[in-house]
């Protein structure tokens, strides 16, 4: 993977207008980055606990995209694999951090570690695996290291 300077927030405000936004389908398309990604999970996964994480955001996601325009088949848009991995990233990060922080340090904090790394999923999957349809459109079980060690 190549290298890029990771956006952090500075302040809370900044995160919930991504997961509002997102659950509203009114984030602008642009904004949805890799940061914004983690950011609405960390958000979801904090303050909206009627929300089961890995039950309904690949519906969420899969929606968001389609209102921005975008596709989810078997080459773009939704990809469930990579989902699971991240929500199991960010649920064991706010255990190793706990829920007081404020929002965007935690978030900051995910992003600066090794579970925000772009490349996190294929620290447990190879890239065909990975990449696979099977893999975007339902989840499948690592080839290289178990998810236990995120």
């Amino acid at each position: 993977m190549s290298e890029y300077s990771m956006r952090l927030f500075e302040d809370d405000a900044a995160i919930v207008a991504i997961g509002e936004g997102l659950l509203a389908l009114s984030l602008p398309r642009a904004d949805w980055t890799h940061e914004a990604h983690l950011a609405a999970c960390t958000w979801l996964v904090r303050n909206r606990p009627d929300i089961a994480i890995e039950r309904e955001l690949p519906a969420i996601i899969s929606a968001y995209n389609e209102a921005v325009g975008g596709v989810n088949d078997d080459t773009q848009g939704y990809h469930e694999t990579i989902t699971q991995v991240y929500i199991a990233g960010v649920k064991a990060h706010l255990a190793e951090v706990g829920m007081q922080l404020p929002l965007h340090e935690a978030v900051n904090a995910l992003l600066l570690s090794h579970r925000g790394r772009r490349d996190l999923p294929l620290q447990f999957y190879s890239k065909e695996r990975l990449f696979s349809v099977h893999a975007r459109r339902g989840f499948i079980e690592p080839d290289r290291e178990s998810l236990e060690l995120i």
